[in-house]
């Protein structure tokens, strides 16, 4: 019979697959979703790049893999065809929506480092929907005051994933309300933030960690009154809010 401590140790060293951030209480529930739901059905370019994705340094930053099964439903359930992602990192969920999009659809990419993009490129490509992607290297703040400046870009997203900088969530969706169409959705990833939402205020927390927090705090406040949308948050990976325009 094993002991506590080795249980433990078990437990601890369970779950070393990339973007691993799930905020259910137990880890082998967690297991038995990603075995019974999500690799079953993962697409084998998805498997690949989550593989490569793994060994990169920063490997955490990525969307897990139960969080990218969805996000690859959702948009075809919505019949999504122009969509935009801002932070890519080396592209899983990407990925996963340039699978699900027609052959047609587009994704306007952005993140301010190529060089982890082009990382995955090659998985993309391999799967046969590079060509779906305009991917831009910079700032995406820049990208929007330019797409919403022309009115014919008003409406026009049917989905919008956001996975970037916390800070600016609340900035870019002043912008985005206004491209994504009325009966859209743009998804804000990390709204629960490791579970940091609710934590007491002298909670040890690691840095950055404890940096972004009130900026997704003051977020998903923001949300929860605005009028234009209705909202629903989701504990998938770190917390995905999905929110509906509805004017």
């Amino acid at each position: 019979m094993a002991t506590n401590t080795q249980e433990q140790q078990s437990q601890a060293g369970r779950h070393q697959e990339v973007g691993h951030k799930s905020l259910l209480q137990s880890d082998a529930l967690y297991q038995y979703i990603l075995e019974t739901s999500v690799y079953p059905k993962e697409p084998e370019p998805m498997k690949e790049l989550r593989e490569l994705t793994a060994k990169h340094p920063w490997n955490l930053m990525t969307t897990s893999a139960d969080e990218g099964q969805f996000l690859n439903m959702l948009l075809k359930l919505i019949n999504a065809k122009n969509t935009m992602e801002i932070g890519v990192y080396t592209g899983y969920s990407l990925l996963a929506t340039a699978l699900a999009l027609p052959n047609d659809g587009k994704i306007l990419a952005m993140d301010i480092n190529r060089e982890n993009y082009e990382l995955g490129l090659p998985v993309i490509q391999k799967a046969g929907v590079a060509h779906k992607i305009d991917f831009r290297e910079g700032p995406a703040m820049p990208v929007l005051d330019q797409l919403v400046e022309d009115e014919k870009n008003h409406g026009s997203f049917d989905f919008i994933f956001v996975d970037a900088d916390k800070d600016n969530y609340q900035n870019y969706h002043k912008r985005l309300i206004e491209l994504v169409k009325v009966g859209g959705l743009i998804g804000y990833d990390n709204t629960l933030w490791n579970g940091s939402v609710v934590a007491p205020p002298d909670t040890p927390l690691r840095k950055y960690v404890r940096y972004y927090r009130d900026f997704v705090l003051e977020l998903n406040k923001a949300l929860a009154i605005d009028p234009r949308i209705e909202i629903c948050m989701l504990p998938v990976g770190d917390g995905i809010t999905l929110c509906r325009r509805l004017k």
